[in-house]
C-alpha cells in the first residue's frame, strides 16, 4: 500500500476530534432533553390521582368548629418522608355541614392560621385576612382561599385531594 492510499484511508488529528465534538454535544443534549420532555408527557400518561381522605370521624368535628387536618399528598414521591403530609383547615357549622380550605394564602403561599376569637384565618406574611367561609377579608390575597370538597362516609369525614399543578398558582 502507498502513503497516498494510506493518508486517505486514515482519519486525521482535526476529523476525529471534530466527530467526537459532534458525538458528545448530541449525547448531551439527548440527556438534558429527558426530563423536560417526561416533565411535559408526565400529566398524559399519569392516571387521575384525586383521592378521598379520611381525617376524622363526624365527633371529632363539633359544631361550630375549625380544625387543623393533616393527611397524605395526593402524588406523594417515594422519597419524600415528612414533605409527603400536607393539611387543611376543616370547618364544621352549625348545620353540620363542612368546609375544607388549603393552609395555604392565595397571595404567596405562606401558611394561615386560625384565630378562633375573632372567627378569621390569617396570613402572617403580609396580613392576608380572610372569613370562616374563606373569602378575602383584607390585605394583598387576590382570591379566597382554595377549597377542597369534602363528604360524610360511614359517619367518617373526608377529603377530595389532587396535586398542586404550578400553573393553578397566582402570585
Amino acid at each position: 500500500m502507498s502513503d497516498q492510499q494510506s493518508n486517505n484511508t486514515e482519519i486525521n488529528r482535526k476529523s476525529f476530534l471534530v466527530k467526537l465534538s459532534l458525538g458528545l454535544a448530541g449525547l448531551s443534549a439527548a440527556l438534558v432533553s429527558v426530563p423536560i420532555i417526561s416533565a411535559l408527557l408526565a400529566p398524559l400518561l399519569e392516571p387521575d390521582k384525586e383521592k378521598w381522605r379520611t381525617v376524622g370521624t363526624l365527633s371529632d368535628f363539633p359544631a361550630n368548629s375549625t380544625k387543623l387536618v393533616t393527611f397524605e399528598n395526593a402524588d406523594p414521591k417515594p422519597y419524600a418522608g415528612v414533605t409527603a403530609q400536607t393539611a387543611a383547615w376543616l370547618r364544621r357549622n352549625e348545620k353540620n355541614e363542612f368546609a375544607a380550605f388549603a393552609v395555604n394564602c392565595t397571595h404567596l403561599g405562606c401558611p394561615v392560621r386560625w384565630e378562633d376569637k375573632a372567627q378569621l384565618f390569617m396570613c402572617p406574611c403580609h396580613g392576608g385576612v380572610y372569613y370562616k367561609d374563606g373569602t378575602v377579608a383584607a390585605g394583598p390575597p387576590p382570591k379566597p382561599l382554595t377549597k377542597y370538597q369534602v363528604r360524610i362516609s360511614n359517619k367518617e369525614v373526608q377529603i377530595k385531594t389532587s396535586p398542586l399543578h404550578i400553573t393553578n398558582i397566582t402570585a
